[in-house]
């Protein structure tokens, strides 16, 4: 039995022998259960109360699935949502628009119970764990954001909306098209937003090409210059301690920056000496205590 936690689980489909299949199989496995009947319905109601889950009927009268997921996926608050596509449909083409169009999965109809409440219990799961790290995040005031191999925005932290507004999407198109080639720890990517020439580091990227990447705030210092004037590093230990801030293991830094173990320990000893603190973990909460602040430029030129 799927471990639900009562994820709210909007289900769309234009078929009233679907819906009451699925509303009485998903109740009894603890999901709550909302139904929309077509695509503009379904945006309507996740608009009103935020699914952690969207079960979505690919081809319905009037707006079919694609253009709802698609809408879905432009909106920042409701984007992070993920859809699973279920369709009679199995030709590569079909399969190939629902995750263009941003669904994470599709399960063909008839619909296995089992295998659905297989997908469903892995994707709240990928979700939850992604919502966490947002909201870590968020909370700490850092501006990062998750591509698509594509250019696509997968997600982004408010910061990067209340600066970039209506231009998120392009600073996408313009990062995807700068990182090729590129690894964690190489040299920062400048892509032109409007008036700003604006920094982007790539801090992660996986088999698909998806990228993380931390922003820095074209109108304040960036995060090393801040941890150089407020603690006395080096730029070397900023670089080492940005790279514990974004969770990387001190053997995974020294391969990034192509240094030995050895050397990372002891950039460590005067980082945790000159902030005063003993360990990762205390010297990580300070760091991220101080980019979160916003300085007068010239104090820190």
């Amino acid at each position: 039995m799927v471990d639900a936690m009562s994820a709210k689980v909007l289900v769309v489909d234009d078929s009233p022998e679907v819906i009451s299949m699925l509303n009485e199989m998903l109740t009894l496995n603890g999901f709550q259960v909302f139904i929309a009947l077509g695509g503009e319905q379904a945006l309507s109601i996740s608009a009103q109360i935020t699914p952690d889950m969207i079960l979505m009927d690919a081809m319905m009268p009037g707006m079919s699935g694609f253009e709802a997921c698609e809408q879905l996926k432009a909106s920042p608050e409701l984007m992070n949502i993920p859809v699973i596509f279920m369709t009679g449909l199995s030709d590569t083409e079909d399969i190939v628009k629902g995750f263009d169009a941003g669904g994470v999965d599709y399960i063909t109809k008839p619909i296995r119970h089992e295998e659905l409440l297989v997908r469903m219990r892995s994707h709240l799961g990928n979700a939850k764990r992604a919502a966490h790290a947002h909201q870590v995040m968020d909370g700490q005031g850092l501006m990062t954001l998750c591509i698509a191999s594509n250019g696509e925005v997968e997600w982004a932290t408010p910061q990067i909306y209340r600066i970039f507004g209506d231009q998120v999407e392009q600073l996408g198109t313009r990062l995807q098209a700068s990182l090729q080639g590129r690894a964690p720890g190489d040299e920062p990517v400048m892509v032109q937003v409007n008036d700003d020439q604006v920094r982007c580091h790539l801090i992660d990227q996986d088999e698909s090409g998806r990228c993380l990447l931390k922003v820095d705030d074209p109108r304040q210092p960036d995060d090393s210059t801040k941890l150089v004037h407020s603690f006395g590093l080096t730029e070397r230990e900023a670089e080492v301690l940005l790279w514990i801030v974004h969770g990387k293991t001190n053997k995974e830094i020294a391969q990034i920056l192509g240094l030995s173990p050895r050397t990372i320990n002891k950039h460590l000893e005067q980082v945790f000496r000159k902030m005063q603190v003993d360990n990762r973990t205390s010297a990580a909460f300070t760091a991220l205590q101080c980019i979160s602040q916003r300085l007068d430029v010239s104090e820190a030129m």
